[in-house]
């Protein structure tokens, strides 16, 4: 059997041709994804919440992600995520911080990554101090990004999905230690 991987133009799905020039046309883990039509349009609306309309807010929500990434060992989200946390003014040293243990809010959002990791859920304390920091639906969100990121992370190293040329340019370019 030929390997699963990101989807070239010609062999697009027709059943998903409108999302082509949109999200799941832009990025490899779409493109393959696309291997799956059914699913990646079902994906439509729940990555647009947990990317764009998320109630953590951009900033938070990158904090999720790289922390998930980190925990899932996966270097297409790390890459990509620095990339988009860079563009959201985040200083390499608060990027590298989330590899350990950070101070303040990202400590607190790292922490929850890791209960979820870990325990498969928040302790009762961890949730009360997040919902007093980010709101019931901030931790709702915050479950549900982790949860999203890891099936994609699982699906970009079981495919081995190539990171994107303008991220690997950009971290060739500018690496994170």
């Amino acid at each position: 059997m030929p390997p699963i991987g990101p989807l070239v133009d010609h062999l697009w799905p027709q059943e998903i041709a409108d999302l082509q020039q949109g999200y799941a046309g832009a990025l490899n883990v779409y493109r393959t994804m696309a291997n799956h039509p059914a699913l990646t349009r079902a994906w439509t609306n729940l990555r647009q919440h947990i990317v764009k309309d998320t109630s953590l807010g951009l900033a938070r929500s990158e904090v999720v992600i790289l922390r998930t990434g980190i925990r899932l060992g996966s270097a297409y989200e790390w890459a990509h995520h620095v990339s988009r946390a860079r563009a959201l003014g985040f200083s390499d040293d608060r990027i590298r911080a989330i590899r350990g243990t950070p101070e303040g809010e990202d400590g607190l959002l790292v922490r929850a990554v890791d209960a979820v990791f870990d325990h498969h859920k928040l302790p009762a304390d961890l949730e009360a101090e997040l919902r007093q920091t980010i709101g019931t639906h901030g931790v709702f969100d915050l479950i549900a990004t982790v949860g999203f990121y890891s099936v994609l992370g699982t699906i970009l190293m079981t495919y081995d999905v190539p990171i994107d040329d303008a991220i690997r340019a950009e971290m060739a370019e500018n690496p994170i230690e």
